[in-house]
């Protein structure tokens, strides 16, 4: 089974995925982190995230592993541990020209093939439904609007979690700025030649601005006979 999870940033694709993967025993495949992970090797190797040429050349050459800890899962890229520094405004900045590149994104979707072809994986991106898994068993558009997903992130940054309290707060100037970094690449990532921002076809789209945290996983766990049985039981 493959479950896609597309949708723009900051709507908790990836706290949503981890959740079905470990509910249902899904491989859980953050391709977030794996687009990250090569902008943090460019910032690190002093690349321009907008030379196309040398950042092919990065994504080519880069060995991205993920694993465990008691905290969550870790990332490392050529050995180094990257789990923090890819959630950075620094990075978060320069994955927009990165997972635009169309040299990167076909090295990337190859490693993301790979990984499903083993199957039973849950996977979140921009592309999932749409260019890596069209084939998909359960395809999701999930959503929120820009405002609730900048409070989200901006309490993420915090150290909160408003998965698990919903009165958790933020300070309010990190949360403009990460609302008008969010726009900026809502429309970068809905604009570009390569691999657009945008619902498959045959997705469901959720919009989870009003949403809690279960009844997202409760209504994608409701789009597929195997996964209900087992959310049921």
């Amino acid at each position: 089974m493959i479950v896609a999870i597309d949708g723009p940033s900051g709507s908790g694709k990836s706290s949503i995925a981890h959740a079905i993967a470990d509910r249902f025993g899904l491989t859980f495949l953050d391709t977030g982190a794996m687009y990250r992970s090569v902008a943090a090797e460019c910032l690190r190797m002093g690349v321009d995230p907008e030379d196309a040429e040398a950042v092919a050349g990065v994504a080519r050459d880069i060995a991205i592993e993920f694993g465990a800890s008691e905290d969550g899962q870790t990332v490392t890229a050529n050995g180094r541990d990257v789990t923090a520094e890819i959630r950075t405004p620094k990075v978060e900045l320069a994955v927009s020209p990165v997972s635009a590149n169309p040299a990167v994104r076909e090295v990337m979707v190859g490693l993301q093939r790979k990984v499903g072809k083993a199957g039973d994986v849950v996977a979140e991106g921009r592309d999932i439904g749409t260019v890596v898994f069209p084939a998909a068993d359960v395809k999701v558009f999930l959503t929120a609007s820009p405002e609730a997903r900048a409070r989200r992130r901006a309490v993420q940054r915090s150290g909160g979690n408003l998965a698990q309290d919903s009165a958790a707060t933020a300070d309010p100037e990190e949360e403009r700025r990460i609302l008008a970094d969010l726009k900026r690449r809502d429309d970068y990532d809905s604009s570009r030649a390569t691999s657009p921002l945008r619902p498959a076809e045959d997705a469901v789209i959720i919009d989870s601005s009003d949403m809690g945290f279960e009844d997202v996983v409760a209504k994608i766990a409701s789009l597929s006979p195997a996964l209900a049985a087992h959310h049921n039981a």
